[in-house]
């Protein structure tokens, strides 16, 4: 592998945009390059390396366990480096600016609010506006440049960044959950579930429970069902990442192996007007959001290596 102070380090920012579309046409739009440049600079990052980062699925490039230890750590250094440069800005005189972010309730609740701090401390700079809310507003008519949506649209004249996809697990507070782990999955079907029927069923079914779930409470909030689950008030079924700080805290206790994969409509997604995609406003905080996510995956598979 070439030393670092004769890598092509232009070859990482291919990188980043491909790990980030996963698709190579995608990745060249983002980057105002041909669809061959990026495909000849990805090689050239292989070569350089000495081995692939990507494992090819037709059209899309999934990160193999290289790529994805390689992600984390250029997702880290280029929200630095946009750090740097608005800092290197407001140094020169450039006025403090405002973002305004629309977000479901559940996001900014379970996982953005609790790193906004970090946000802060590394860009006084710049404030944030942040609303929630469930419906789908026009970001442009709004005023908002950022939206943090779930899906794959289409949503025109809107550039879109996959944010994350994280399985659902089936989560309790430690009392409950103590009293689960170590039998038999149906046992699962005598206890109090909170969630949407259809999901505990298609999650029963994955996980191989031969057995009716009976939930006992519904709702329209993820955040609202993760406070109900470490309430005590049941077993609850939620993204990993939303209820990573509660389970890395112990608040939440992982009460069976089976993660249940959702389907690409249901990914987390940055969305943000055409024209803002060089904005380096919006630029720094996509990039933060990435290496926040990227950290806290991190995180997960080191605690996950543990207890094994």
């Amino acid at each position: 592998m070439a030393s670092l102070d004769r890598f092509p380090l232009h070859y990482l920012a291919a990188f980043r945009a491909a790990a980030q579309t996963e698709n190579l046409r995608a990745a060249a739009e983002s980057l105002h390059l041909t669809h061959s440049a990026v495909s000849q600079q990805i090689r050239g990052l292989e070569t350089a390396l000495g081995f692939e980062v990507f494992t090819r699925q037709g059209r899309r490039l999934v990160l193999n366990p290289a790529g994805q230890t390689l992600q984390r750590a250029v997702s880290k250094v280029f929200a630095e480096l946009q750090a740097g440069l608005l800092a290197a800005g407001q140094a020169h005189g450039h006025q403090t600016q405002m973002l305004r972010i629309t977000s479901l309730p559940s996001f900014a609740q379970r996982w953005l609010m609790p790193r906004l701090p970090r946000w802060q401390t590394l860009q006084p700079c710049i404030t944030l506006d942040l609303h929630t809310g469930h419906q789908v507003v026009d970001l442009e008519r709004e005023g908002y440049q950022i939206g943090l949506r779930v899906g794959r649209g289409p949503w025109p004249g809107l550039a879109t960044e996959p944010l994350f996809h994280s399985p659902m697990i089936a989560v309790a507070a430690p009392a409950l959950a103590h009293k689960l782990i170590g039998r038999p999955g149906s046992a699962l079907a005598d206890e109090p579930l909170l969630g949407h029927t259809d999901e505990w069923q298609a999650w029963f079914v994955g996980a191989g429970i031969n057995a009716t779930p009976v939930v006992v409470a519904s709702f329209n909030d993820a955040g609202v069902a993760l406070q109900a689950g470490e309430q005590g008030m049941g077993v609850v079924l939620a993204r990993e990442l939303l209820a990573a700080d509660a389970l890395l805290d112990g608040r939440l206790v992982r009460v069976h192996a089976h993660a249940r994969d959702l389907d690409a409509t249901r990914e987390y997604q940055i969305v943000y007007p055409e024209a803002l995609r060089d904005d380096p406003a919006v630029r720094a905080f996509c990039d933060w959001l990435h290496a926040e996510i990227a950290a806290l995956q991190q995180r997960l598979t080191e605690t996950a290596a543990v207890d094994r």
